[in-house]
């Protein structure tokens, strides 16, 4: 404990501007306005190789849940700039939110790029506050890299499943907290301060395979993986699907 409170403070002096910044109330500004964007862009670079397998593994099965109308109405939770939409299969309908709508530019890129999608419209909302969407619309909700800066991982999954129609199912792919007895797990706990500040509220220690356990889901798979980061501390996945 002594050891990770005294490197949370030797990161915390060098990142000290940051800091000064914080207090006095300019940082989150400008942080959701020019600096997560950019870094988010060139980070999710590097994720979206690493993952891509993953992805076309986790997405495949995304056919079988269309709705009765032979359509899939798919909901995206913090869509960011839009990494995801390679992966949704022909004709699928698309709503996009975000929380932060400053990721227009990489959003246009990809939609551009990925004309096979119908894209519904895009919402700025929080995970825990869709009251936007309504209730039983949706076939499918995606959620990758978002869970762990909600403010609320239980209020977000009570609102998947109210929009999710009966049968329908939440897709997400999400960087964990490390085992507790692992050097991972250490450098977790001591960037963690720093990096939520820097990330947007990016939390590096969630166990997030728990609160989908508990979630109100009929049948849930997950799959732990690891994403080799270089220099990150967000090695720990889950991956998987449950259904309402």
């Amino acid at each position: 404990g002594a050891s990770v409170l005294l490197l949370r403070a030797c990161l915390a002096l060098l990142a000290s501007p940051i800091y000064l910044l914080s207090f006095l109330g300019l940082w989150e500004p400008l942080c959701k306005k020019i600096i997560f964007p950019f870094i988010l862009e060139k980070i999710g670079g590097i994720h979206d190789k690493k993952s891509k397998k993953h992805k076309q593994e986790l997405f495949r099965n995304l056919p079988d849940f269309k709705g009765p109308s032979g359509t899939l109405r798919l909901l995206e939770i913090g869509t960011g700039g839009g990494s995801n939409f390679q992966f949704y299969p022909e004709g699928c309908r698309v709503t996009c939110t975000d929380i932060n709508p400053n990721f227009q530019q990489g959003l246009a890129k990809n939609m551009k790029k990925n004309q096979h999608v119908r894209y519904e419209g895009f919402l700025v909302a929080a995970g825990e506050d869709l009251g936007q969407v309504r209730s039983g619309s949706v076939d499918a909700v995606v959620c990758t890299l978002v869970l762990c800066s909600v403010r609320s991982v239980s209020g977000t999954l009570r609102e998947v499943l109210r929009v999710l129609r009966p049968g329908g199912a939440f897709y997400f792919l999400e960087h964990v907290a490390a085992e507790h007895s692992s050097w991972r797990y250490f450098w977790q706990q001591v960037c963690y301060p720093t990096w939520k500040l820097v990330f947007a509220g990016c939390c590096l220690t969630r166990e997030l395979w728990k609160e989908l356990e508990e979630a109100k889901f009929s049948e849930l798979k997950i799959k732990h993986i690891s994403l080799a980061m270089p220099w990150m501390p967000i090695e720990p996945h889950i991956v998987g699907y449950g259904v309402k």
